[in-house]
């Protein structure tokens, strides 16, 4: 399913808390050799698709909303890509965050 950027939804992130600082969890896609950050459509989803993510010891994870316009600044500002994925990990779309209106 297809996400009306136009219309700036939430998405759902997973947050990484460690030594007090929040950050989205990145991804590297290996055959791509990519840096994007995941996100999922509803929070059920990303609540089941926790366990895709490998956690460093001493962090925290944390499901948060977040309007997808705000993930794609702070995605273009840091050198990572977009990609819409379902609880089981399959990409749904990827999006360059500086193409997000």
């Amino acid at each position: 399913m297809r996400l009306s950027l136009e219309e700036n939804p939430m998405v759902w992130v997973v947050v990484q808390t460690m030594d007090n600082v929040e950050q989205f969890v990145g991804q590297h896609h290996t055959d791509l050799d990519i840096a994007y950050i995941p996100f999922f459509n509803a929070k059920e989803e990303a609540q089941n698709g926790l366990g895709l993510f490998k956690r460093q010891k001493g962090s925290r994870f944390e499901i948060q909303a977040i309007r997808i316009h705000e993930l794609a600044r702070d995605a273009a500002q840091n050198g990572f890509l977009l990609f819409h994925i379902d609880a089981d990990g399959k990409i749904l779309e990827k999006i360059d965050p500086h193409t997000v209106p």
